[in-house]
């Protein structure tokens, strides 16, 4: 398929049979139940809204229509050390999902924070086990070797490459507030290259302020929202414009 002006992923549509059990997760999360299709019109795209809200749901059925494993990792990366219902709850939404690409990626990476610990663990078993190649795309040694906060900007430094789908679910879980800053920079530089996608889940106002990126929220309906108009803008202005009279009205009693 040739590339035209636009992302790797164009769309993500939605189709529900009769059947579908709307009071069964993760069809009943309100979000999923009103999602009829996902546009992607930039490389960079990112996903909020409250805990519980469904934007990791939807991430992970994009990572698991992609082919990526459950728990993270590029293709050649598939494990599974839980047996979680959310696993088992992608896979039903997942069966009710198309993606419609552009172009197909050459290279990819589905970053998940919460379990990026477990990833660790499986690079290690790999270079013990496979011939001692497998820290060359991470930095050259153990992710465990590092702190938590350096792992994660080894592996954003040295695992992205061109012509790369990239779907990271909450990158800054461990990154202080000017590592955010470097990754930032990190997706810029990727980004020169037409053929890299980045779809991120976050609350990291940081992240969100990437130049034209699509944010969407995802508070009951999939809303685009510009970044001023986000509550992680809003909420983090206001208390750094005036922190004392901010937490004044929170410890009140």
């Amino acid at each position: 398929m040739a590339h035209t002006d636009g992302p790797l992923l164009d769309k993500v549509k939605v189709s529900f049979s009769p059947e579908t059990n709307i009071h069964q997760y993760p069809f009943s999360l309100e979000i999923i139940k009103n999602l009829k299709e996902i546009e992607f019109p930039t490389q960079v795209t990112f996903f909020i809204g409250e805990n519980g809200t469904g934007k990791s749901t939807i991430l992970e059925t994009i990572a698991n229509k992609a082919g990526f494993g459950a728990e993270g990792g590029s293709k050649n990366i598939n494990f599974k050390t839980s047996e979680e219902k959310t696993y088992s709850g992608t896979q039903q939404l997942a069966d009710h999902v198309t993606l419609s690409w552009r172009m197909k990626p050459q290279n990819g990476y589905f970053f998940r924070a919460e379990s990026f610990f477990n990833v660790a663990n499986y690079i290690d078993y790999l270079e013990r086990e496979c011939g001692g190649n497998a820290y060359a795309s991470y930095g050259g040694k153990s992710l465990h070797a590092q702190s938590h906060g350096e792992s994660f900007l080894s592996f954003f430094q040295h695992r992205l490459g061109s012509h790369g789908f990239f779907i990271f679910d909450e990158p800054e879980a461990a990154l202080s507030p000017q590592r955010q800053l470097a990754l930032l920079a990190i997706m810029h530089n990727a980004c020169k290259n037409p053929s890299v996608q980045f779809i991120i889940a976050t609350h990291s106002p940081l992240l969100l302020a990437y130049p034209h990126a699509t944010i969407y929220s995802c508070d009951s309906n999939l809303t685009r929202i510009s970044y001023t108009d986000t509550e992680h803008y809003k909420i983090t202005k206001q208390f750094l414009d005036n922190p004392h009279r901010f937490l004044h009205h929170l410890f009140k009693d």
